[in-house]
């Protein structure tokens, strides 16, 4: 462990962010298990360009700057110290060089018990960064009354369409790129940056699949990959799911791969993150039609 915290530079030094300093975040994070969706090495890593990703470390915080000039804020230290000393010091080192200070994706369990008011801190809630979180029998099972659209547009994708799941292994991966390259070519991701980011964090996560020890699941018809899905233990019981495409020709099958890496892969957590809305009305009413357990809710916390 000191030799892997050795090479991350000592605060306000940074680093690049790198697959080198997976063992690290690893262990922090079994140390300290994480509640919000963006805490896991794959999501930080696959991310990294979009967000401009650095590292560095404070006494015992290890610190993550996303480096975008104006944009620039801190995601929440990942350690154990004096938490309010640390607040101050990242949003003094954005405000004195002219960026608005800012720590955001501050999960409620950060917040909860700290006097921030009094320490001249502001508590902003994050509605569009915050994590939807389902009980993994309800997305399994989908039983009652207000799962019944759901489970018909299962049962039609199961007789229209002879289909096959399967465990992603890395021989599929390249059929798993020529659907993304596909759906892309559908919604013209090249004009959306956040699609295009999206995109691109999709291609890094195939590249260093293995690496990563992500866990995959796909649907073939006809010999195809027409759906695929990406996820990882969040905490010892949570899961979360980074990535889900799917052929959208094909009626029913978003939910058809839901349920099926459920059941295939992880029936053994109790709850599945499925992420944030980012703010997008579509987003937001797919990922309520599914009725979350709860939400993990963020803050942004700034200079009073």
């Amino acid at each position: 462990m000191e030799e892997l915290w050795d090479a991350v530079p000592e605060f306000p030094q940074v680093k690049d962010l790198s697959l080198d300093e997976k063992p690290l975040f690893d262990t922090l994070f079994n140390l300290f298990p994480p509640v919000i969706s963006e805490y896991t090495f794959t999501n930080l890593f696959i991310w990294r360009h979009a967000y401009q990703l650095r590292t560095s470390r404070f006494k015992k915080f290890l610190l993550l700057l996303s480096d975008r000039g104006e944009n620039s804020f801190f995601f929440p230290p990942i350690g154990e110290g004096d938490v309010l000393e640390c607040f101050h010091m990242l949003l003094q080192y954005l405000e004195e060089r002219g960026i608005p200070p800012k720590v955001g994706r501050v999960p409620e369990s950060l917040i909860a018990g700290m006097d921030w008011k009094g320490a001249g801190l502001v508590i902003e809630f994050d509605q569009a960064q915050s994590d939807y979180v389902y009980l993994t029998e309800d997305l399994i099972k989908l039983e009652g009354r207000k799962y019944h659209r759901k489970r018909n547009h299962i049962k039609q994708f199961r007789e229209s369409f002879p289909f096959q799941y399967i465990p992603l292994i890395p021989e599929w991966i390249s059929e798993c790129l020529r659907l993304q390259t596909e759906w892309c070519d559908l919604r013209h991701c090249e004009a959306v940056p956040g699609l295009l980011n999206e995109s691109l964090a999709i291609k890094e996560a195939f590249s260093h699949f293995e690496d990563l020890g992500l866990k995959g699941g796909a649907i073939l018809i006809n010999g195809r990959v027409e759906a695929f899905t990406l996820g990882e233990p969040l905490n010892p019981e949570t899961v979360v799911i980074h990535i889900e495409k799917a052929n959208p020709a094909f009626d029913g099958i978003y939910p058809t791969i839901n349920q099926a890496f459920l059941q295939n892969e992880w029936s053994g957590y109790p709850y599945v993150n499925r992420e944030q809305d980012l703010g997008e009305e579509g987003l937001r009413k797919a990922k309520e039609s599914y009725f979350p357990h709860h939400m993990v809710k963020k803050y942004i916390i700034t200079k009073g």
